[in-house]
């Protein structure tokens, strides 16, 4: 499956280090403007490759100038001159990464990826953004599970977006779009005096708001036909990982003011984020002592899926 791991303007033109899925990696772009990833450590003294810079295409690493193709394999070994056949054991584990969208996404799995990263849709090239990501110090499941949670509003963002005083959750109901992708339907109204309907009570045409998630990472709020909030959470470690927000704006034909508008209105988006943060981060990290209820039926059917992929998730998840 693939995985949203950084924004593309984040990797320009040198190589960069990160931690993802648990693993440490280096992004760099070749002579084709291709996105390369392979493990960042080098084969000879395990030195960190991103430390390194681009030679033709190639990752240099910065202690003895040992050079990577994409598919981890070295290319060249300086001391032996650039004529020699290097053996093929001097090679580190490479991964299939894609950009698409404006972010860089890595297959997690052992198989070839057969198909592109999904994306929504209903978001082309007439939106303009602003984008804004930040650390949080719970594995990746308790951070996308904030975004999937339909009860949290008038109490973590009781002055905000909850402000309404929807307490009562009505379902919420969920419809799955294809084996990735679901949209969730919210119904919450405030109390009075009777008991939460179930899913199988409401109808999807009823709901003003509705929300969809693709598997594993990536979300969106449909604010309205012309106001979205995407969110790509990206796994660190089994302790950590990264939210990166993007506030979508189609209001003009003119980009450059509808860019300035979606960055003045990610200044709110941050104050929601920081909102959730402060509990979030919080909680215990382990998502399977916790005790759920009818309103947590969209986390419900995305913890399906994270208990069918365990065993792939073992380097992230705690």
């Amino acid at each position: 499956m693939w995985f949203a791991i950084l924004p593309s303007s984040q990797l320009k033109n040198k190589p960069v280090g990160l931690k993802r899925l648990g693993k440490d990696i280096v992004l760099w772009k070749d002579a084709q403007n291709r996105v390369n990833c392979i493990e960042d450590i080098c084969v000879h003294r395990k030195a960190k490759l991103s430390k390194g810079k681009v030679v033709n295409g190639n990752l240099q690493c910065p202690f003895h100038g040992f050079e990577y193709y994409g598919d981890g394999k070295v290319t060249v070994i300086p001391a032996y001159g650039r004529k020699y056949k290097v053996e093929d054991r001097f090679r580190v584990k490479n991964y299939y990464v894609f950009e698409k969208f404006d972010f860089i996404w890595i297959w997690l799995g052992e198989e070839k990826p057969e198909s592109a990263p999904k994306f929504f849709d209903d978001i082309n090239e007439s939106f303009s953004y602003s984008d804004y990501g930040e650390l949080w110090r719970v594995p990746f499941t308790r951070s996308v599970e904030n975004q999937l949670d339909v009860m949290h509003l008038p109490f973590v963002h009781y002055n905000t977006i909850g402000k309404s005083g929807k307490t009562v959750v009505n379902g919420p109901v969920v419809k799955w779009i294809d084996s990735d992708k679901f949209f969730f339907y919210v119904f919450n109204e405030k109390e009075k005096g009777f008991i939460a309907k179930k899913p199988e009570e409401l109808k999807i045409e009823d709901s003003s708001i509705y929300l969809e998630f693709i598997f594993p990472n990536v979300w969106q709020n449909h604010i309205s036909e012309n106001v979205r909030v995407v969110a790509f959470f990206s796994p660190v470690d089994k302790e950590s990982s990264i939210v990166y927000i993007r506030f979508y704006i189609k209001l003009s034909k003119i980009k450059f003011i509808d860019r300035l508008v979606a960055k003045s209105g990610m200044a709110f988006n941050k104050i929601i984020l920081h909102q959730d943060k402060r509990i979030v981060e919080t909680q215990k990290h382990n998502i399977f002592d916790d005790l759920l209820v009818q309103g947590d039926l969209p986390i419900m059917e995305f913890r399906k899926r994270i208990v069918k992929n365990k065993e792939l998730f073992k380097d992230f998840l705690p």
